[in-house]
């Protein structure tokens, strides 16, 4: 049988072929207890205080320290990588905001001196913004699967595993960055559209 682990270089062996294999009788490398929490620090001295055993591991104390090293690390890291990823999809989202609009300025200007009100020529190019974001979700999402399990399997080692997993939540939050991204370059533009010179539109060259 074999037994997958995220993190450690342990191995699980049934014990009477462990003893075959080691020729070393019947020898024991570790036990799990299950304690009264309540008289822990009491069974913590008496077992530290056999000369047979090595090692004693109090098991809330190694999740605490993992939280306290390891996982802490991960959590800053992966904290400083939202923060990258949700800044680099804004200025994306708003640099193909401001092309659409530096595109149909022109057209933008000729619509409101045909009589179109603000309102209606924001809603031509808002809505143009908005239905390629809801296009570019699925295939992004679809990319991102593919980089994350790549980037799952190259970091794993002897010492750690990273397991792919992929949560809804996941998509909910990536698709929320997205969506958030979108609104605030829409009004960023839409302030722009409404301060828009018509005259100076009018007499740029195509």
């Amino acid at each position: 049988m074999v037994v997958r682990q995220s993190i450690g270089m342990a191995a699980y062996m049934d014990l009477e072929a462990l003893w075959r294999v080691l020729r070393e009788g019947q020898t024991i490398s570790g036990a799990w207890m299950s304690v009264d929490s309540r008289r822990l620090d009491e069974i913590y001295d008496e077992l530290a205080e056999r000369p047979g055993v090595a090692g004693v591991s109090v098991r809330e104390h190694t999740i605490r320290s993992f939280y306290e090293t390891l996982a802490q690390t991960i959590l800053v890291f992966t904290f400083f990588n939202t923060l990258l990823a949700g800044s680099i999809s804004f200025g994306v989202v708003y640099n193909n905001a401001r092309i659409a609009l530096s595109e149909r300025n022109r057209e933008l200007a000729s619509l409101r001196v045909l009589g179109f009100t603000r309102a209606e020529i924001s809603h031509i190019l808002l809505g143009e913004i908005a239905l390629l974001t809801l296009i570019a979700l699925p295939p992004g999402f679809a990319i991102g699967r593919l980089l994350v399990g790549y980037l799952a399997g190259r970091l794993q080692s002897d010492l750690y595993r990273v397991p792919f997993v992929l949560e809804r939540e996941t998509y909910a939050f990536a698709a929320l960055v997205i969506l958030a991204s979108t609104v605030l370059s829409g009004l960023i533009v839409l302030w722009k559209l409404w301060r828009l010179d018509l005259m100076a539109a009018l007499k740029s060259r195509e």
